[in-house]
Formats: C-alpha cells, sequence, structure tokens
C-alpha cells in the first residue's frame, strides 16, 4: 500500500457523536481534576505561608503511591467480570468518590501550624489520587475499546480532548475567583471552589458508567465451570503472577515505551512552567501586582484553550492525511515556537504581548492527548496479537501514571527551581534581577527542550496505519470480527 493510501472506515465501526460526547465528559473530569489540584496548590504558599519546596513535596509524594496502584486498578479493571461490565461500575463509584473527597481536601481552617498543613494535604491527597484511579483508569480504558477502527480512534480520542480542553478555558481563572474579593482570603475562596468542582465531578462523571457500552463486556466465558473451587491463597498468588506478568511484558513493549516517554517530556515540560508561567506574569510583567496578574494569566490560559479547540480539530483532520506519528511532529513543533516567544512577549513594556505565545503552545497539549490514545489504541492490538490478551486496563493505567507522574514531577522540580531563582514571596514586586531572568529562562527554555527530545523519541516508532490495519485483520481472523 502507499503511504497516501488510507483504509475507509466501515460504518459499523463508527461510534455515535453523541456517545462521543458522552465518553469526552470523563476526559472534562479529568483535566478539571488535573488542572485544579495543580493550579489551586499555589494557595499553600500565597496564602498559607508554606515554602514552594514543602508545595512541591506535596504535590509529588502522592505520585509514588500511583506508581503501584495505577497498574493495580488497570489489572482489576481488565480483569472483572460483572453484569455491567469490566469499565462501568468503577466509573460509577470512583466519579461519586473522587468529587466528595476533593470538596473535603480545599476545606482548609486558618491559623494552625506549617506540620498541620503539610500532613493534613497530604493524607487528603493520598485518598483523593485513590479515588481519582479508580475512576480515571476504567475510563480511559473504555476508550481504547469503543471501535477497532484506526482513524476512528483518532476522531474518538479528537471529540473527547476537545471537550477536555473546556476544562483549560475554566480552569486559568480558579486564581481569579480563589482572590476575588467575594471571599474573606483566598483560603476561603479555595474551598468554595473546591465544592463547585467536586458537585460538578460527580454529575459529569457518572455519564459515561450510564450510557457507553463496553465491546468486550465479560471474559467469564473462557473460564472452566466444571473447575474445582480455588483456595483464597491459590487466587492470590495466581492473580499476584497475573498481575507482574501482564505489568512486565506492558512495559517491555518498545512502541509503547517510546509513547510513554514522548508525553513525560511534553506534558512534564508544560505542567512545570504552568506555575512558572503565573509567578513570571505576576512578578516582572506586573510587578507584584497578584491581583491585575492573575487577570492576565486567565487571559492567557483562555486564549491557549480556545486555541486548543480548533488545534484538536486540526491535528485529528491532519492525522488521517499524513500520520499520527507526524502529525506529532507538527504539532510539538509549534509549541516550541510558542515556548521560545514568552521570553520576548512576557515583557512589563506591553503586558498585552503576553497573549501571542499561547495560541502557539496550545498545540503542544492538544496534539499530544489527541494523538497518543490513539496511538496507544493501535499498541492494544498489537500486543494482544502478539500475547493472545487484552490489557487496556493495564496499558491505560501505565500512561496515564506516567501522565500523572510528570505532574508531580513538575511540582516538585518546579518548587525547588522556584527556589533556586532566589524568589521570596515576601519581597512582593522587589524580586532581585537574577531571580527575575532565572523564572524567565526556566519558564521558557524548559518545555522547548523537553519537547525537542520528545520529537526524537517518536522519530522510530513504527506503528503505521498499514501495520495496524494487517493487525486487526490478524486479530479477527483468531478471535472473530469486533
Amino acid at each position: 500500500m502507499s503511504a497516501a493510501t488510507h483504509y475507509a472506515t466501515a460504518p459499523e465501526d463508527r461510534i455515535p457523536f453523541h456517545l462521543k460526547l458522552v465518553y469526552g465528559l470523563g476526559a472534562f473530569v479529568n483535566n478539571t481534576l488535573a488542572a485544579a489540584i495543580g493550579g489551586m496548590i499555589i494557595v499553600l504558599n500565597l496564602g498559607l505561608g508554606l515554602s514552594p519546596a514543602l508545595v512541591g513535596t506535596l504535590g509529588a509524594l502522592p505520585r509514588l503511591m500511583d506508581a503501584l496502584t495505577d497498574p493495580l486498578m488497570g489489572y482489576i479493571s481488565d480483569n472483572t467480570r460483572s453484569r455491567w461490565g469490566r469499565r462501568r461500575p468503577y466509573l460509577f463509584v470512583g466519579a461519586i468518590a473522587v468529587g466528595i473527597v476533593f470538596i473535603l481536601l480545599w476545606q482548609l481552617p486558618l491559623g494552625k501550624s506549617d506540620s498541620y498543613y503539610f500532613w493534613y494535604f497530604l493524607a487528603g491527597s493520598l485518598i483523593f489520587y485513590l479515588a481519582y484511579t479508580v475512576y480515571a483508569t476504567p475510563w480511559v480504558a473504555l476508550g481504547y475499546e469503543l471501535t477497532p477502527d484506526y482513524h476512528e480512534r483518532t476522531r474518538l480520542m479528537g471529540v473527547q480532548n476537545f471537550i477536555g480542553n473546556i476544562a483549560y478555558m475554566i480552569s486559568p481563572y480558579f486564581l481569579a475567583i480563589m482572590y476575588a474579593s467575594t471571599f474573606e482570603n483566598e483560603v476561603e475562596g479555595a474551598g468554595y471552589l473546591a465544592m463547585m468542582i467536586g458537585i460538578g465531578v460527580i454529575v459529569l462523571g457518572v455519564m459515561p458508567a450510564i450510557f457507553l457500552r463496553e465491546r468486550f463486556k465479560d471474559t467469564s466465558d473462557s473460564e472452566d465451570p466444571g473447575a474445582p473451587a480455588e483456595s483464597l491463597g491459590s487466587a492470590i498468588l495466581r492473580n499476584a503472577k497475573s498481575f507482574f506478568s501482564g505489568f512486565l511484558l506492558t512495559l517491555k513493549f518498545k512502541p509503547f515505551l517510546k509513547l510513554c516517554v514522548a508525553t513525560f517530556l511534553v506534558f512534564n515540560g508544560f505542567i512545570m512552567i504552568a506555575g512558572f508561567q503565573s509567578y513570571v506574569i505576576i512578578y516582572y510583567v506586573f510587578g507584584g501586582d497578584a491581583e491585575r496578574g492573575a487577570a492576565f494569566v486567565g487571559h492567557s490560559g483562555l486564549l491557549q484553550a480556545v486555541s486548543g479547540l480548533a488545534v484538536i480539530a486540526l491535528v485529528t483532520w491532519l492525522a488521517t492525511r499524513i500520520g499520527k506519528r507526524r502529525a506529532f511532529f507538527v504539532s510539538t513543533g509549534v509549541s516550541m515556537v510558542g515556548y521560545a516567544l514568552k521570553w520576548f512577549c512576557y515583557t512589563p513594556d506591553n503586558p498585552w504581548l503576553v497573549l501571542i505565545p499561547a495560541p502557539l503552545m496550545a498545540f503542544g497539549l492538544a496534539g499530544l492527548f489527541t494523538l497518543m490514545p490513539s496511538m496507544i489504541c493501535d499498541v492494544v492490538d498489537c500486543d494482544e496479537l502478539e500475547t493472545h490478551e487484552r490489557r487496556e486496563g493495564m496499558y491505560g493505567s501505565i500512561f496515564w501514571w506516567v501522565v500523572k507522574l510528570g505532574q508531580s514531577v513538575a511540582i516538585f522540580g518546579g518548587g525547588l527551581l522556584l527556589v533556586a531563582t532566589g524568589f521570596d514571596v515576601e519581597l512582593g514586586g522587589d524580586q532581585t534581577p537574577e531571580a527575575i531572568t532565572l523564572m524567565r529562562f526556566f519558564d521558557a527554555m524548559l518545555p522547548f527542550a523537553a519537547s525537542a527530545i520528545a520529537i526524537w523519541a517518536i522519530a522510530s516508532y513504527t506503528i503505521t496505519e498499514e501495520k495496524a490495519h494487517e493487525v486487526r485483520a490478524a486479530l479477527e481472523k483468531r478471535r472473530g470480527s469486533g
């Protein structure tokens, strides 16, 4: 087949648009929670006085637990047998649990010690991320199995990323909401904001569980009904062996590792400067005026999110024309131009120039989370062809753990870098020139360099449209169509 030839999507492989939208609600929930936990944590520093290093530690420590709970939840989801399917029960329960825990996490009393805030938030974060995993891992896995078609997968992920990106149109204003004069202080503002977010998460999060159906609902037919009953110890041992075997096989699959590396770099680079960007705008562009600076943080974030909607449509179309790998090169390359422009456009001489890099930076995450999930769908099929097992949950959990690990590393690293620059919140708008210069340098150059390395990692990714089509044909011949 020539590089310009494409396979048409069969009618039976298409997902009705309204169901794509329903699946996209899960992305909105995921992105809202991720943006909120990353953006609101600044209150611990600016509102309660915790050092940036402690705040960074609080962002990073819960991710150590995710290293186990995410793959474990993926395994549980892959191997669950129920009348409601493998994924949907966890989606329903997880949405309710994570919404409630998020609300409680931000009800922070004033006048306590640094030690109190640290341990309160650490314990709450551990519970929050556990509930987050119970919801997010089955949701991701469900998307990987909704269609077997190479291009319909990209369209599905384009729609869900479009819906999810709406969260980033709202989240840039979280800081402004917390600082609103309606509240006595930013800590009280964070508490009320958490209530709004938590209720929205519960209402929208249960929708995929209610309205979507699974292609691989039940594997119980593979069991021998005449087999002797298994003891509890034997069942635990068998499942432990199965879990670790599947975990290692997943990690050894080279195309998947390339996707993980690229995702870690692009996402990590973006999240690390998400916090830095706020400091640069407030303390450099606006000389320490938090209220005006927060407004422009919101303007820039809103423009980036709106631009991201157009980028998602463009990248989805581009991937069906030049392939997913080349579309990634284009989207990531454009975002690198945006990051570099921050050095010149973030200036107190004309604050409105802050908006210029935003549409270009939008190409980074908008392209990443349209293309990577679609590419992982193809990876799961290739893995099934080799291993005779479907591990959407395991692949999804490890991939999204990498995303969350990137977020925690970015928060932790960002806190350390902020300390290293010499930034001192007590100085307000009188930060030293050296601190300002270092903040600006890290803000622009770190995501630029990370994105360049990500392009290099994907250059050798080998699953093309033709190969994906051949794999699907082989799978359907072996197990029947579907």
